[in-house]
């Protein structure tokens, strides 16, 4: 398919409006999916933001061959992709998985869409760019230039309720390191679901403040249906450029404090923590291994260990681990090789799995899935998603989740106060 392209100027101090008006102007669509930088420095990203709306063409499906399927879609239309990957996929991919819990949104396994307009401002640029399949994309660009301010809409004031209690939560935690003394695992990410129910919610309101109080570089706002997600997540799953394949796993959260000396304190506790180190090397060890089934023999190389990155409310670790994909392969076969993300399960991944299951009381549906996007020259760049609320438009059902990496040195009280240090973010826009 043929795409008609335009570019518009705008002045460097416009961006944050033309990113509201973007966003705006994609409620037209049933379908769309927005993903944001917010600025943030990135030596491998290329896009300050990028919009996908509208879909030309789709592939939405759960079974064993989906990711055979999206490559051959991809090859067949040689054009942009965009869309997502529920955690709930690994059911499809190993038939001894399962999810016991029901579910609440209407995301399927996996769902890619060719997108009838994409929208992009590249890093360091002020030009808008429009590709479009089938309207003038100069129109296009001007009705999103032409489009009203966007005013900030207040949110209801909202209470949360928690699937797990307090007690109950510290009471697996402590069943879960009894899984790891025993040989079980060694590492394992367990979460808490909590929710809430409103009616006539505006998500792209929701994702204004969650992304004004929580700006990272891999925010996403997706709508699908009547399902909406609204993402502030600071974590990439998995990158392709070129034949380099990168995944940079989040293991260490401290929280920050307005002082600056007692911030500068905690950031240095967090690079000096003996648990928190253990725990981002484990996955590292973990993506390693998934890296390797794709990746040349020797090319898998660790490019930065227990990087520390600030964040609006947390100091994090980040490591940065990539190989090269062998020519054997396609961007398919990586991103099965390494889904789903070992900082979402822990290790070994296949028992975790199980594990998680066992002991979470919700099905994690879009939580700790991935949405990204699939260019026409089959590179890609996926995200983890974290620090992320779901909307039901039809029940009104509102939830997200939350936890952290659980080892033998976890303190069931320290993980509580973890979990509620991320949960924060995401309520706080409530009150």
């Amino acid at each position: 398919m043929r795409r008609y392209n335009a570019e518009i100027s705008f002045l460097p101090a416009e961006l944050a409006e033309i990113k509201r008006k973007m966003l705006n102007w994609s409620s037209r669509f049933s379908i769309s999916l927005f993903l944001d930088s917010n600025s943030y420095k990135d030596p491998n990203g290329r896009y300050e933001c990028l919009l996908g709306a509208g879909a030309q063409k789709t592939i939405r499906k759960g079974d064993p061959n989906v990711f055979h399927d999206l490559y051959a879609l991809w090859e067949e239309e040689h054009d942009w992709l965009f869309g997502h990957l529920c955690y709930d996929l690994k059911n499809e991919l190993q038939s001894h998985l399962s999810s016991q819990h029901t579910g609440h949104y209407s995301f399927s396994p996996l769902q890619f869409f060719v997108p009838q307009v994409v929208c992009s401002i590249a890093f360091g640029t002020s030009t808008l760019i429009i590709s479009s399949l089938d309207a003038d994309p100069k129109r296009i660009a001007q009705e999103i230039l032409d489009g009203p301010e966007v005013p900030e809409t207040e949110l209801p004031v909202l209470e949360f309720q928690s699937i797990h209690r307090q007690d109950e939560y510290l009471a697996t935690i402590s069943k879960l390191k009894e899984h790891i003394r025993e040989g079980d695992c060694y590492e394992i990410t367990f979460c808490n679901e909590a929710y809430t129910r409103v009616k006539d919610l505006d998500p792209r309101a929701v994702y204004s403040h969650l992304t004004t109080r929580s700006p990272t570089p891999f925010a996403a706002f997706y709508q699908d249906e009547t399902s909406s997600m609204v993402c502030a997540s600071p974590e990439r799953f998995l990158q392709k450029r070129g034949s380099i394949i990168r995944s940079q796993p989040i293991k260490g959260t401290v929280k920050r404090s307005a002082d600056p000396e007692q911030d500068a304190h905690l950031k240095a506790s967090l690079k000096e923590s003996q648990k928190e180190r253990a725990e981002n090397v484990m996955i590292v060890d973990l993506v390693r291994n998934d890296l390797a089934i794709c990746c040349e023999t020797g090319s898998v190389e660790v490019e930065e260990l227990f990087g520390l990155y600030t964040y609006p409310n947390v100091h994090q670790m980040i490591s940065t681990i990539s190989g090269k994909l062998r020519k054997d392969q396609t961007f398919a076969n990586a991103l099965q090789s390494c889904f789903p993300m070992g900082s979402m399960t822990g290790a070994p991944k296949h028992r975790v799995m199980q594990l998680i299951d066992q002991y979470e009381r919700s099905r994690r549906e879009l939580f700790s899935g991935s949405v990204g996007y699939i260019d026409p020259e089959g590179d890609f760049d996926f995200n983890v998603i974290i620090r992320s609320l779901f909307y039901e438009s039809q029940s009104g059902y509102l939830s997200y989740q939350t936890g952290g990496a659980i080892t033998w040195g976890s303190d069931p009280q320290s993980e509580w106060e973890e979990l509620r240090l991320k949960a924060r973010a995401m309520e706080g826009i409530f009150l």
